[in-house]
């Protein structure tokens, strides 16, 4: 194996030397300099990232990356620099250059409250002329239209509304990508992973908006210097805070409330931003109801931090994290809850004027606590967790205006706890808890984007991860003797302390192609192989808190996915009004995990017994069109898809659909400026019905009916289909008082109202039988029941300040 992968990696650095090579030559004999600097907002010091350097001579630029730096290297000559960001007024600079150059450009934002809704930092050709594929980029500023439930703005639920992008039901935590499920999507907050992105069970994520300044999700494409999940990236990057003048903003809605404050720690030089949430149903709902006493609760709450410090132009360290809780507390010691705990620390330093480096250190944690029983005689405790310790350098470097190469590493600590219970049945007390588990993975990437000419450009990279299971535990050896049944234990043995129990690599090749055709039509391609060494074990139709996580063992195999997508971009108009796309997909996948008949998947030390292996594949065509200029704008998705699973000992080992399969998945957006103080906003969404797995026969016993599955069939029905519309109108406060001056504070008002037509979305269906005693001779009586979450109009208000 390893003689192979010497093979692969020393073939690949051939190549991509080659093409590195190939692209810098042009550049060899020409006396060149560096223009480098920041993009900044003028009004409140953040970076913005994205932003454009436009030079009219070569008729090409660069880009701002998440820290707002950018480099640009030219042969010595005058030359015009246009700096662009999409809902600011552009700055133009002449400059003799002949000499390196440091241009920090602060832009001043222009009224855009009541403008058509944008895509975040990017030219308005971005679609077109990156080359980038299967990437969307979302502004704030867009995600507070979309209408949401109970009035409140949500990241997770406004890229549901994107194509490619779905969920198994309301009520469901996380989101599915392609086909893929809740635990093959890496979800990163300000780089640290976060393992539930979810409060409420699935209504809300964990993301505060008044601390959120980009989100980036990567459906294919995806760039080297990510991995550890095959199906998405979704990179959240949090505000800064304000560097100029101290700030707060907040909102008061149905369920919950939210404060954000900010302002400089150092003008011009350092910044924080604090922001919380907490939800008061509970204590609205405890002077009617007996049901929230006893030290009974219902509630979430977050606090989010993050400050920054720039030392001088060449060093700037950042400081962020995130505490979030839930409580479903029944009584006071009875009920579950879970949370999240990150924390992130990031150095960003240049050497020099082309070599950008971000040195980053972060801990994520998340648990989960059970607890019921009566009397400390009777009583069951659990709780659960997964820690995670990285350091991670990344390095960039700006060879030239056409080609910036990026590199470094990455070094991740785990540690599983998969169940620390104890019951006490009588007074007896058992300790049923399990080992802890522990892994190390690590990773080398290099990537480049290269650009060959104005039509063609390339993005092209390579990861090679590593990851080892470590001591100490018990290891296990099981031997499949029927399959699709649970494994018999072949033999046991001890690891000590860090030993390598299992050890994986694999070589991640990434490369992305763009060839335009026209001015406004481009041609795109990717190919990508992601692997990922952790996993979620969870057999329910919709991730829920209880799942457990669960490292690649010497039983459990590393999930790899190899994903192929091409694309068409073209963009109408003279301002580029519409924006029209169509990408086709294809991922294959390997070691997929799925569970035997009446898999016991909690505080299970067998656990790996009751784990099948299988293949898996899926494929779509996603269509997306979106209106950006006028007073009606918006966008509509449609994602054909498939995704299937094809496991030996299942279905008699055909292709049968994944629980989280959806064939057709249509969204509409629409915002609409009804004057200068309201904009009404909608959207539509409909799914095709998620698989489940139905009986096929039944025989009774006793005159009690068993059901059972005569063909070893799974998921062979769907549920009916889901469909929804959510609308939403928004009133701006005043813009002036009554003498003309301006106003400093900003408000406005959100009136929404949540399934507008009360469908009764079916979220499961499940079967009972009567309760009366069967006549004898008589069939016996039975029932389909459909269980759905939200079934009704629900009506929000909120109010929403900044000053």
């Amino acid at each position: 194996m390893n003689r192979n992968l010497n093979s692969h990696v020393s073939k690949f650095l051939r190549v991509y030397l080659c093409l590195l090579l190939c692209s810098t030559a042009s550049w060899a004999e020409e006396e060149k300099y560096t223009i480098s600097g920041y993009i900044k907002d003028k009004a409140t010091g953040e970076v913005l990232i994205g932003g454009t350097i436009y030079v009219e001579e070569i008729s090409a630029g660069a880009q701002t990356n998440v820290y707002g730096f950018y480099s640009l290297t030219l042969p010595s000559g005058e030359y015009t620099l246009e700096y662009r960001y999409i809902g600011y007024v552009a700055e133009e600079v002449k400059i003799n250059l002949n000499k390196d150059e440091t241009i920090s450009i602060e832009l001043s934002s222009e009224d855009v409250q009541l403008e058509e809704i944008v895509i975040k930092g990017t030219p308005e050709d971005q679609n077109v002329t990156s080359t980038e594929m299967s990437t969307v980029e979302l502004d704030i500023k867009t995600i507070r239209k979309v209408p949401a439930f109970l009035g409140e703005v949500d990241v997770i639920k406004s890229i549901q509304l994107l194509p490619g992008v779905s969920t198994v039901g309301e009520g469901a935590s996380g989101f599915n990508v392609r086909g893929g499920s809740v635990g093959q999507n890496l979800v990163l907050l300000d780089e640290a992973p976060v393992y539930n992105s979810s409060h409420l069970l699935g209504f809300f994520s964990v993301f505060n908006p008044d601390a959120v300044k980009d989100v980036k999700l990567y459906k294919g494409g995806i760039p080297a210097r990510y991995g550890g999940r095959i199906a998405s990236i979704l990179d959240i990057r949090m505000k800064d805070g304000n560097a100029k003048k101290f700030g707060v903003q907040g909102g008061v809605g149905t369920i919950f409330s939210r404060l954000a404050v900010e302002g400089p720690t150092v003008k011009d030089k350092g910044s924080f931003i604090l922001a919380g949430r907490r939800s008061y149903i509970d204590i609205l709902a405890k002077p009617f109801t007996d049901v929230l006493s006893d030290g009974a609760q219902l509630n979430f709450y977050d606090l989010t931090l993050k400050t920054n410090y720039k030392f001088n132009k060449n060093n700037t360290i950042f400081l962020s994290g995130y505490l979030g809780r839930d409580k479903f507390l029944f009584e006071e010691d009875q009920g579950f809850s879970w949370g999240n705990k990150t924390a992130t620390v990031r150095w960003n330093h240049l050497f020099g004027d082309r070599l950008f480096s971000n040195f980053t250190a972060f801990f994520s944690d998340y648990d989960y606590q059970l607890a019921f029983g009566e009397t400390e005689l009777d009583k069951f405790e659990w709780n659960s967790r997964i820690r995670t310790i990285n350091f991670k350098p990344e390095f960039t470097y700006f060879i030239n205006s056409n080609n910036e190469l990026t590199f470094g590493g990455d070094l991740i600590y785990y540690k599983f706890n998969p169940a620390n219970a104890v019951g006490v049945s009588n007074g007896v007390s058992a300790d049923v808890s399990l080992e802890k588990k522990y892994g190390f993975e690590s990773a080398l990437f290099i990537g480049n984007e290269t650009k060959f000419s104005n039509a063609v450009s390339a993005q092209y990279g390579l990861r090679l991860s590593d990851f080892h299971y470590l001591g100490p535990g018990n290891v296990y050896e099981w031997e499949t003797v029927e399959p699709g049944k649970r494994k018999e234990l072949v033999s046991t043995r001890r690891a000590d302390k860090y030993e390598s129990i299992a050890n994986y690599t694999f070589l991640e090749p990434r490369i992305s192609l763009k060839i335009q055709t026209g001015p406004k039509t481009s041609i795109k391609m990717s190919y990508n192989r992601m692997s990922q060494y952790i996993h979620l074990i969870s057999n329910t139709t919709a991730s829920n808190p209880l799942d457990v996580w669960r490292p690649s063992t010497n039983n459990i195999k590393p999930q790899i996915g190899d994903q192929y997508a091409l694309g068409v971009f073209k963009n109408f108009g003279p301002e580029n009004d519409y924006e029209v796309s169509v990408e086709g997909y294809y991922r294959d996948t390997k070691d997929q995990i799925e569970y035997i008949d009446g898999a016991d998947i909690l505080i299970n030390e067998f656990l790996e017994a009751d784990l099948l292996s299988g293949i898996g594949r899926a494929m779509g065509l996603e269509f997306y069109l979106k209106k950006n200029t006028g007073k009606l704008n918006g966008w509509i998705s449609y994602t054909l898809g498939k995704s299937e699973l094809k496991v030996d000992g299942i279905n008699n080992f055909e292709w049968y659909p994944a629980r989280f399969d959806q064939r057709h998945n249509l969204k509409i957006v629409g915002y609409y400026e009804l004057s200068p103080r309201w904009t009404l906003s909608a959207n539509f969404t409909y799914l095709s019905g998620t698989p489940t797995t139905f009986p096929t026969d039944r025989f009774t016993q006793q005159e009690y009916l068993i059901p059972y599955n005569a063909f070893d069939s799974r998921n062979n029905v769907r549920i009916p289909n889901f469909h929804r519309l959510d609308v939403s109108a928004t009133l701006y406060g005043k813009k002036y008082r009554k003498n003309g001056k301006l106003r400093k504070n900003r408000d406005y008002w959100v009136f929404g109202f949540y399934n507008l037509y009360a469908r009764k979305n079916p979220f499961s269906i499940y079967f009972s039988q009567g309760t009366d005693r069967p006549v004898s001779g008589q069939p016996i009586e039975t029932f389909a029941k459909q269980v759905s979450i939200i079934g009704t109009i629900i009506p929000a208000i909120s109010y929403n300040f900044n000053f």
